[in-house]
């Protein structure tokens, strides 16, 4: 199906077919390409694209003088973006860098929208990235990756569409801020881990004195645990291979000995 070329261009390919029929079978091997299997060939005969759709894998004929084609890689391209400085939304300094996953579905979109379809896709990613992470907070970017990247690799998606690119996948890979802001970051982080620990620590005292105040008010009932007590402590004390043993004596008796001292 040859559509647009007017009479001139059916002369010139007619021309042209003859002409390898007549210098069959040497020119054969100028008309005939290979494919690869992940590879896709635009052929543009007389400036237009053949069949408005790309050939392969496999062998493809080309017509000299007329005929001329494209390979178009549709593996998928790994794209770095550079490291980005960007001015975050509470006017903190950061630098951000990435990488994009990105292959092309539409062989002839990227051959005829665009002139150079990696390039345009690279840099539409640098600048996607600026300005999304540019609405963002430091501690949104820092906690938020996962739903940034999956942010900008909509964007794109939608943006590359035409030129026939499908975004697969956009990671941040690292995010760097300044050393000052890194030991403010580091003292605030510290300053909450003494808070949390002193509430603990304050906590536990209150279980403690109220375990403290029940044990007080059952030895008030019942005097003997006392000595029960007394005796369980001492067990312990000589379970440790202690050499000393401490026998503790009623406040009275201390006084009425001192009593005794004085007369």
């Amino acid at each position: 199906k040859k559509e647009g070329i007017g009479a001139c261009g059916w002369i010139l390919v007619s021309l042209s077919f003859l002409f390898v029929l007549i210098t069959f079978p040497f020119s054969i091997w100028m008309c005939l390409k290979i494919v690869k299997e992940y590879e896709r060939a635009v052929v543009f005969r007389l400036g237009r694209i053949v069949s408005k759709k790309a050939k392969g894998p496999g062998l493809i004929m080309v017509l000299p003088c007329t005929d001329v084609f494209a390979r178009v890689d549709l593996r998928t391209v790994t794209s770095n973006i550079p490291l980005q400085e960007i001015l975050t939304k509470d006017s903190v300094t950061t630098q951000v860098d990435g990488v994009v996953y990105y292959k092309i579905h539409s062989a002839v979109c990227s051959v005829a929208n665009v002139t150079d379809v990696h390039l345009a896709t690279n840099l539409l990613a640098q600048t996607t990235l600026r300005n999304v992470l540019g609405t963002q907070s430091l501690s949104q970017i820092l906690s938020g990756r996962e739903e940034i990247a999956h942010n900008i690799q909509s964007i794109l998606d939608n943006a590359t569409g035409k030129w026939g690119i499908q975004v697969a996948r956009v990671e941040i890979k690292d995010v760097r801020i300044p050393m000052e802001m890194q030991r403010a970051m580091a003292a605030e982080a510290e300053a909450t881990r003494d808070a949390r620990a002193q509430i603990i620590a304050a906590e536990g005292e209150r279980n403690a004195s109220e375990a403290l105040k029940q044990a007080s008010m059952v030895l008030v009932e019942a005097p003997s645990a006392l000595q029960l007590r007394y005796l369980q402590t001492l067990t312990t004390l000589a379970t440790e291979k202690n050499s000393t043993i401490v026998f503790p004596l009623p406040m009275n008796m201390l006084q009425g000995i001192l009593f005794l001292a004085i007369f």
